[in-house]
């Protein structure tokens, strides 16, 4: 009995002791610190460093080499290649066989470009203006990301932040050799990416956009505000919907649509079919239709978007540069489910009957096929004091785009490919764009404080703030810039007067595993530590509950126990 007594003693003062203070109702601590005083301060638990480096961990090279000089300027086939400030470029063969034709190009540069022979076939010069106007293109359907039976995790792998690889589907240039950079690699090769490729075409052209479906499901192509009729010369549907025009291009099929369009201007494409899923999985890409000039031989493919560095005769007259830019929101749980089968059959019922797109969230944000900080790498928008730029631009996401930008003020020319009057184009530093809009901007690095306020690195990127993340984690999503020479390096990178950048070039940054301001305020805001003065409390309070508990037990059964 006597024992039964101490434990109950013990078991009370044991819990009043370990009970924290700072969970006694508020009433009670003021009466206690009346009695006995203010507790003294104890010093928060420490701040812990982040675990060591890992799989992800360590940051990755910001500006990847260049050892085939793809940057610099080139003259292949006769067609003027621009050279290319920022640090990741564009096949230079590839471009040459884009505007002189696969068909009209040597076997070296047709190789080199990776093409095929038919892959953009250039016919006559129909006017006589020292133009092709005959143009036919190849698309295939490409599947970044997805899943395969063979090996664990993504194959023909592409990503668009460090450690971030969603599911994915693109047109693409209809390619020779193998979908992967080489046999032991399967990171996808440089023309297999998103955004699909701007195409480029003259007004007046006839033009020829064969869809060879190699995917798994059916796919068609629809030329979103261009000029094209509803049906072509044999009464087959021509506006890539199966609602009204056609039944879909099927799995191992080919369609031909083609237009002659009489109105220049930014235009789109994307596929029709299921367009809430198949669009925003990235089959969608901007259509350029070029003013008729002479001698106008246009860069047909834009791999990705940026940089045009094949300039119609029109930009080439008035602007010192061209930039296609290409934004774009994904929903991280609709790419997954291409990697959670092999089955087709499987992964069409996930995607268009399991999958429901007024339930979702987008998740990863991109400009020209990447989110920050890869966007720093090819999507930046570079010039000079005194250039005058234009930007084409389209927001082919879900949401709508506030696009900002800093130290500039860029001019609306165009928008949804048709001019606006004078009077309406007035300096201003945020744009909407509505979900498929596009806009043409002119952007003058004047520096006169209402156009630009000087060289440097400015910012811009869309200012809803979903946009400037990864999955909720900033910065990232579509933040680009617009840098000026004298702010580049030798090899493209910006001369960042900031913050150091080695965690955001880490896929464990992107997995929350790495305090934001760790880089650059270690140990104030990282992690936290363990309280082992709490810690000890709890456990003397678990303790002190086991205890009591076990003497109350005792208790009832001693007393339904017989005497």
């Amino acid at each position: 009995m006597k024992r039964r007594t101490a434990l109950w003693a013990f078991a009370i003062v044991l819990a009043a002791v370990s009970y924290p203070p700072h969970w006694y109702p508020e009433t009670l601590r003021l009466q206690l610190t009346r009695l006995f005083g203010a507790s003294d301060d104890r010093p928060l638990p420490p701040s812990v460093p982040p675990r060591a480096p890992g799989a992800g961990a360590e940051p990755e090279v910001y500006c990847p080499p260049d050892p085939e000089g793809w940057r610099e300027a080139h003259e292949i086939e006769g067609v003027t290649i621009e050279r290319v400030d920022s640090c990741v470029a564009d096949n230079p063969w590839l471009l040459a066989a884009s505007v002189r034709g696969t068909n009209n190009v040597s076997a070296e540069t047709l190789m080199k470009s990776g093409l095929t022979a038919d892959a953009v076939e250039v016919g006559a010069d129909l006017d006589g203006d020292g133009d092709p106007d005959e143009i036919h293109i190849r698309l295939e359907v490409a599947e970044l990301n997805g899943g395969s039976a063979i090996v664990p995790g993504p194959v023909t792998r592409y990503a668009i932040a460090p450690g971030i690889e969603p599911g994915l589907w693109v047109f693409a240039p209809k390619l020779h050799g193998m979908a992967v950079e080489n046999i032991e690699s399967q990171q996808a090769r440089p023309e297999l990416r998103l955004p699909s490729p701007a195409i480029r075409v003259e007004q007046g052209d006839r033009v020829r956009i064969t869809l060879e479906n190699s995917h798994y499901m059916p796919h068609t192509i629809h030329l979103h505000g261009a000029d094209h009729g509803f049906v072509d010369v044999t009464g087959e549907g021509n506006d890539g919907v199966p609602l009204t025009s056609e039944v879909p291009v099927v799995p191992g099929a080919a369609r031909t649509y083609e237009l002659q369009p009489r109105e220049a201007g930014t235009m789109f494409y994307h596929c029709h079919v299921q367009p809430h899923v198949h669009v925003q999985m990235g089959l969608q890409g901007l259509f350029v239709i070029e003013d008729n000039r002479p001698d106008n031989w246009v860069q047909t493919l834009n791999p990705g978007a940026g940089q045009v560095r094949v300039r119609s005769a029109e930009s080439r007259a008035a602007y010192a540069a061209e930039f296609d830019l290409h934004y774009l929101d994904l929903d991280r749980q609709l790419g997954e489910r291409i990697r959670a089968h092999n089955d087709p059959r499987l992964i069409t019922r996930s995607m268009h009957r399991d999958y429901d797109v007024t339930d979702a969230t987008q998740d990863y944000f991109t400009v020209n096929g990447r989110s920050f900080p890869y966007t720093f790498r090819e999507s930046l928008v570079t010039g000079n004091e005194g250039d005058r730029l234009k930007l084409r631009v389209v927001n082919g996401g879900v949401n709508g785009i506030a696009l900002h930008t800093h130290g500039h003020k860029f001019t609306v020319t165009h928008r949804d490919g048709v001019p606006l009057p004078e009077g309406l184009r007035t300096p201003q530093d945020v744009a909407w764009l509505a979900t498929a809009q596009r806009l043409d901007l002119d952007l003058r690095l004047v520096n006169d404080g209402l156009n630009a306020y000087g060289p440097g690195i400015w910012l811009f990127h869309d200012h809803g703030n979903r946009g400037v993340t990864n999955d909720g984690i900033g910065p990232g999503g579509n933040i680009s810039a617009i840098a000026y020479g004298k702010y580049l390096q030798s090899d493209g990178w910006p001369k960042n007067q900031g913050v150091s950048w080695d965690n955001y070039f880490t896929a464990a940054y992107y997995r929350r595993e790495v305090p934001v301001w760790h880089n650059y305020l270690p140990g104030l805001l990282d992690d936290t530590g363990t309280d082992r003065w709490l810690l000890w409390r709890l456990v003397g309070l678990a303790l002190a509950g086991g205890i009591l508990l076990a003497l109350l037990w005792g208790a009832v059964v001693s007393r339904r126990s017989p005497r």
